[in-house]
């Protein structure tokens, strides 16, 4: 291992830390035998990160070394949590740049807000963890492409989120759809009918004492606390999160895209709005969007946050269309063909491989992908993860500029549109805080 001081870890991140001690060690290459234990730190330690903690815990040879969060009560009382389950208390940190000096952590899984999860990621790589982060994998467009340059510099396994590229039912259903089992597949949907009520109004205040909320903003634009932020209603708010179709949404998402075997669109329309009660929120809670790829295929996802019927049994779920028939989650994937178009099914069909390592559990396919150190035995790299969040982030600027956009996914901008192509990045990045351009 090789300690380097805190002027060249700034160098090489690009930013100044604000108030961080010198010393963090940047390794190499897992060098562990493949038998010992792994150390994971959770950072954010309210909802998901509770689920992150609980599944960390269950695998073998994993030891929850230490804990983070900007909220001092959910702090204390996972720490004491985790004593009280394991007879060991972690260490606990409310600062993540001091986390990251701490030598015993071999991982960072983080259920930040969206606005911190680039951030943190490329600052682990740099401090030499892998990384198990939550969807979506960026904020915005730009910051991904950050994170997949970090992971790929300093030789991490990161893995985003979706924990359905690990589900077997959702893993066959793929297969059979590249395998032309419902012919060839022109369209794929994503659906999000989650039941959302009004957050109401509330003022802007003092942040309360048990919460650092300089730390909660982090990488994000300034605001005054508010109450409707901490600790969920951030998602419908444009500085934190990106609406539903980025919470709940970009796990159809990243499965439309899936089934479609596709990157980047070459068109993208998105409209919607915030119907059925007037609150302090800025996201749609009724959103469809449309992403046409260069060869006319379809990605289409669609929001309904009030109450409305189901499609084929799914609410929250895809559907996905071919010349010979289609597919839905909501009855497990079951092939439907029309009787003009019934075929034979095979006893043994021949379908292809998805890759990794087809651990059902997401995070034992995490930790199965530390011990190889292998990039593929991963379900969902950082790469894959960013571009399914990088839909999401097209989508929403079509739908915040009331237009359809042309898109050029080589160079990865709009066409011949300055104002769509500053929505790509966070314009105000407070000091201290930047996400590099280039790592």
């Amino acid at each position: 291992m090789e300690p380097i001081t805190r002027r060249v870890f700034l160098e090489r991140s690009g930013r100044a830390m604000l108030g961080a001690a010198a010393g963090l060690t940047v390794l190499r290459a897992w060098s562990h035998s493949p038998n010992d234990t792994i150390g994971v730190a959770i950072v954010g330690l309210n909802g998901q990160g509770k689920t992150h903690l609980r599944n960390f815990s269950e695998i073998e040879g994993v030891r929850i070394v230490a804990l983070c969060d900007v909220d001092e009560r959910v702090l204390q009382q996972t720490g004491a949590m985790v004593e009280q389950r394991t007879g060991a208390r972690p260490k606990l940190y409310t600062d993540l740049r001091q986390l990251l000096e701490d030598k015993e952590v071999d991982a960072v899984s983080t259920a930040t807000p969206n606005h911190w999860h680039a951030l943190l990621t490329i600052w682990a790589c740099q401090a030499g963890k892998d990384v198990y982060v939550e969807k979506p994998a960026c904020w915005s467009f730009e910051e991904g492409e950050a994170m997949v340059q970090a992971a790929r510099k300093y030789n991490r396994i990161v893995q985003v989120g979706h924990q359905l590229r690990s589900d077997p039912v959702t893993r066959l259903a793929v297969q059979r759809a590249w395998a032309g089992e419902i012919g060839k597949v022109y369209m794929a949907r994503g659906l999000c009918y989650k039941p959302r009520g009004p957050i109401g109004v509330q003022q802007d205040t003092d942040p309360p004492p048990w919460l650092n909320w300089e730390l909660w903003q982090g990488p994000a634009t300034r605001r005054p606390f508010n109450p409707n932020y901490v600790h969920y209603n951030w998602h419908w708010f444009w500085n934190y999160g990106n609406g539903d179709i980025g919470n709940q949404g970009v796990h159809q998402v990243d499965v439309a895209r899936w089934f479609l075997n596709k990157r980047y669109p070459v068109k993208v329309h998105s409209v919607g709005g915030r119907y059925g009660y007037d609150d302090q929120g800025e996201t749609p809670n009724t959103q469809v969007a449309t992403l046409e790829y260069e060869d006319g295929t379809l990605l289409v996802f669609e929001v309904r946050g009030l109450f409305t019927n189901d499609e084929q049994g799914a609410k929250i779920g895809n559907l996905v269309y071919g010349a010979l028939g289609y597919m839905s989650s909501g009855d497990g994937y079951q092939p439907r063909r029309s009787p003009q178009e019934a075929l034979p099914e095979r006893e043994n069909p021949q379908r292809p491989e998805l890759g990794g390592t087809g651990e059902p559990n997401h995070y034992r396919n995490f930790i199965q992908a530390m011990r190889s150190r292998r990039v593929s035995d991963l379900h969902c790299d950082v790469e894959e993860g960013v571009i399914s969040a990088q839909l999401v982030h097209l989508a929403n600027i079509a739908y915040r500029l009331g237009r359809a956009l042309r898109f050029d996914p080589v160079r990865k901008q709009f066409v011949g549109d300055r104002e769509a192509n500053a929505m790509l990045r966070r314009q105000n990045q407070p000091k201290g805080f930047e996400i590099p351009k280039r790592v």
